[in-house]
């Protein structure tokens, strides 16, 4: 069998595919070959220049590339075969593979193509983006040739990060990436899992050198009946009590007859940092940007980023000769960092002109504010500013609760405002939202470090009805959330996201599934801040963990 295959190092060598002499390419053609290239030449150059036409008209009209019509699809499909005509030696292996009939094709075959035909369907079907011919390894190799691969990391020979381009297997890449680091670090990896896991899925966006996955049970909070409409709650979490507990909050609202919300503000931020000669010049770039004159110019050049990005406020801060830029757009489904980024991107290319002096010191300068507690987000808002709010029945309060309406009233003043004064808190006027925003947020694909400032909420516990009942609000300024993009796009949290009706883009309203996400996440947090306030009121929390967050388990025998 060595001898009838042929190894590729460096290169592939030409197989010999035709048998009898007699057979020759042209007779595969159904026009005479000089008619044939003249009629491709034509269609590739007149499409091509076509193209660009449209395109450069669209960008002059600030028209999305990828919105085409009819016509221009026909012009892309006619380039794509006559490129593909061209590529093949003027098209003589291309027009012969589909004009010749199968099993005669392969009749002429020699057994020494078979490496050349393998490389070819694998590299259609590799799952790891752009697989290069001449490193390929074959699919089915044995340990040994795995081990070889191993070795090779260890030693330093082979990047571990350029393991899924090598092997075009991505879950077979982190098993060696695995077995190479438990090699250099001597230390086990066999509580981490590997198998059953999408590794394909998240190449080039959500993790890079995987290695294996860790495993978070999701629980199920509600029904929780929000703005008329029930929803089961996806929470991802290691606490124990966490998703029972909001639980009985979900329950408790059901019961008095579903919560209220309404979102406020949606504008995701982003805020250059730029320098000047002085601080008078900074100024004038800075009265520039305020100016509502200048808006919707700098509007037209920002929302060239993205057919989903529309501008809608820029505020300014002077440090010094320094100028802090806080550029605030809606952003459709997606979350919207990258898409905020280019469109502010965009605007500091516009102001270069203008502004030749100007130094760009950083895409953001920290003013926008994310990943960070910040008072701007607390005040001004950052993705979605969402209010949400409910009335608790006095028979709720103690029969659900187990607890009454004043007790809670003042432990909420007490604990969530004036104990949170006390410590100097920002944005942190609650008894635990955290916990809730991050459950929902890793079960469904959102970025964790956001919690930072999704977590800003204020807990409002007021007497009502002549004291009798209980009104309960939560006020989330900088809720950010996507829908599309990121983690949501795998397996298990989009699951979580068809749970709650709001998975990929809203083709109706674009935006809507991210807003009704985000309303969601704070009336959960309404839930979860009325359940453990509850339980503070009543004295049950200690009994509750003890009895919920705690493993009877000898982990030292595990």
């Amino acid at each position: 069998m060595e001898s009838r295959r042929r190894t590729i190092k460096g290169g592939i060598q030409q197989p010999q595919v035709l048998r009898n002499d007699a057979a020759k390419a042209t007779d595969a053609l159904p026009l005479p070959m000089y008619l044939t290239n003249t009629v491709f030449f034509a269609l590739f150059f007149s499409v091509v220049y076509y193209l660009l036409l449209r395109w450069r008209e669209k960008i002059r009209n600030s028209t999305p590339l990828h919105v085409v019509t009819l016509s221009e699809i026909l012009a892309i499909v006619t380039f794509v075969a006559s490129f593909i005509y061209l590529l093949g030696f003027f098209g003589i292996g291309f027009v012969q593979s589909l004009l010749i009939p199968r099993a005669s094709h392969d009749d002429i075959l020699d057994e020494d193509d078979f490496d050349l035909r393998v490389l070819k369907e694998d590299s259609r079907a590799a799952p790891c983006g752009v697989v290069d011919h001449f490193k390929i390894t074959d699919p089915q190799l044995s340990p040994a040739e795995d081990e070889e691969i191993i070795k090779s990391v260890v030693e330093g020979k082979t990047p571990s990060y350029s393991l899924e381009s090598k092997l075009g297997d991505c879950r077979r890449a982190a098993a060696i990436r695995r077995e190479a680091l438990q090699r250099t670090t001597g230390k086990s990896l066999a509580g981490l899992p590997l198998e059953g896991f999408d590794y394909d899925a998240i190449l080039g966006q959500c993790c890079e050198m995987p290695v294996g996955y860790v495993q978070i049970p999701v629980g199920i909070a509600g029904p929780l009946l929000l703005d008329g409409r029930e929803h089961s709650v996806p929470m991802a979490t290691t606490e124990g009590c966490l998703v029972a507990s909001t639980n009985r909050g979900c329950k408790a609202i059901l019961a008095s007859g579903g919560a209220t919300s309404v979102l406020l503000r949606d504008g995701m931020t982003r805020a250059p940092v730029v320098r000047f000669g002085t601080a008078k010049r900074a100024a004038e770039l800075k009265f520039f940007l305020e100016d509502s004159h200048n808006f919707e110019a700098l509007s037209l050049v920002f929302n060239r980023s993205s057919r989903f990005a529309k501008l809608q406020s820029i505020k300014c801060a002077i440090a010094g000769k320094n100028l802090y830029i806080r550029f605030s757009c809606s952003t459709g489904d997606a979350m919207g960092m990258n898409m905020v980024s280019k469109g502010v991107q965009n605007v500091i290319d516009f102001l270069g002109n203008d502004f030749p002096d100007m130094d760009v010191i950083g895409i953001s300068g920290n003013y926008c504010s994310d990943k960070k507690p910040a008072a701007v987000n607390w005040i001004e808002g950052r993705g979605k500013s969402v209010v949400c709010e409910a009335i608790i029945k006095e028979e709720v309060v103690k029969k659900v609760l187990k607890t009454d309406v004043a007790s809670l009233v003042e432990l909420n003043m007490l604990k969530n405002l004036t104990g949170s004064a006390i410590a100097g808190a920002l944005g942190g006027f609650n008894a635990h939202a955290s916990n809730i925003v991050s459950a929902i947020y890793i079960a469904t694909g959102q970025d964790p470090a956001q919690n930072i400032e999704s977590s800003h909420c204020i807990t409002m516990m007021e007497a009502v009805n002549d004291g009798r009942d209980l009104h309960i609000s939560v006020t989330m300024p900088s809720i950010e959330v996507g829908t599309v993009g990121g983690g949501t796009q795998l397996g298990s949290q989009s699951a979580c996201l068809n749970l709650l009706g709001v998975k990929g883009a809203s083709k109706e309203a674009p935006g809507s599934n991210s807003r009704l996400l985000a309303t969601i996440v704070a009336g959960a947090v309404l839930a979860g801040e009325l359940s453990l306030m509850s339980a503070i009121a009543a004295g049950q929390l200690v009994k509750s963990h003890m009895k919920y967050n705690r493993s009877s388990k000898d982990v030292s025998k595990m």
